[in-house]
């Protein structure tokens, strides 16, 4: 299973890059793989403030519907607007174009708290 080390998760798959002030979300490569073939993905607006551990969308596929959570606070600063009509990007390449939305934050204190890549393994079972 790619988990890049790079990245921080929430319990409920979501993954999160922290570059300078800018928080990149989507969902880590073992959910894409159990959702299966993604058909939806419903994203807030640029400028919607998310509270860390609040919801901030869903995503569908053939086989579930799901709640999409951020672990950080801050505001919407850029959504990807290609998962709109292609939300298979999420399948195919959740790490790079199956981002979801990208987050200002004012500092790292709740990116830290998430969890890392070692301890996320333990908790998928790898």
């Amino acid at each position: 299973m790619n988990i890049p080390d790079d990245l921080r998760f929430l319990a409920s798959h979501e993954w999160h890059r922290l570059d300078d002030q800018l928080v990149t979300i989507g969902i880590s490569q073992y959910a894409a793989d159990e959702l299966t073939d993604i058909t939806y993905v419903d994203l807030p607006k640029v400028g919607a403030v998310l509270e860390a551990g609040s919801p901030f969308g869903e995503i569908e596929s053939v086989k579930a519907t799901a709640e999409l959570s951020s672990g950080v606070t801050g505001a919407v600063r850029e959504v990807n607007e290609r998962l709109a009509d292609e939300p298979e990007l999420v399948n195919n390449d959740p790490y790079g174009d199956g981002w979801m939305i990208r987050v200002e934050v004012k500092g790292p204190a709740d990116f830290d708290k998430l969890m890392g890549p070692a301890e996320y393994a333990k908790h998928i079972g790898g």
